[in-house]
């Protein structure tokens, strides 16, 4: 099962798309704080309807309560620093596809830590900041699950 990592999210309605996203999917998500928002959130709920109930979300306090718990997931993060195309990257089942907070991205030393050779980027127009959150996890889930054939969806 691949893993959606969001470190730090702010914006409720792109983390409930992205719960109902893994929902589709197939796919763990998990939530490394601090949130930018509580759980309960109605914007958060509206937006993942009740695909909360469909996918399995965890929420771990900070990076390294994630690192600790989650030692095994190779992480490939995804930002418009990265060096590799996301197309370049090869998965495997259980890896983890890490994507920064909406406003900055993912922190310079985070990064350095993961590795040049697992940041990822997704083409974008010269002078474009950034996607949004939601349409980059599924540009990325989605070339994940078709390297690996689809498996497990129809």
């Amino acid at each position: 099962m691949l893993q959606v990592i969001l470190y730090q999210p702010e914006i409720p309605p792109n983390t409930g798309n992205i719960i109902r996203l893994c929902a589709n999917a197939g796919a763990r998500l998990h939530l490394v704080g601090p949130l930018g928002f509580v759980l309960d959130d109605a914007k958060l709920r509206r937006a993942g309807l009740d695909y909360d109930e469909l996918t399995e979300v965890r929420e771990h306090v900070n990076w390294q309560a994630f690192k600790e718990d989650n030692p095994e997931i190779r992480i490939w993060a995804y930002s418009t620093r990265g060096s590799k195309m996301h197309t370049e990257a090869a998965f495997t089942d259980n890896d983890g596809l890490l994507f920064g907070p909406e406003s900055r991205g993912l922190p310079k030393n985070l990064l350095d830590r993961i590795g040049q050779e697992r940041v990822c980027r997704i083409p974008m127009q010269e002078g474009s900041r950034s996607l949004n959150l939601s349409n980059t996890v599924a540009i990325a889930l989605y070339e994940a699950l078709r390297q690996q054939g689809f498996h497990g969806l129809e």
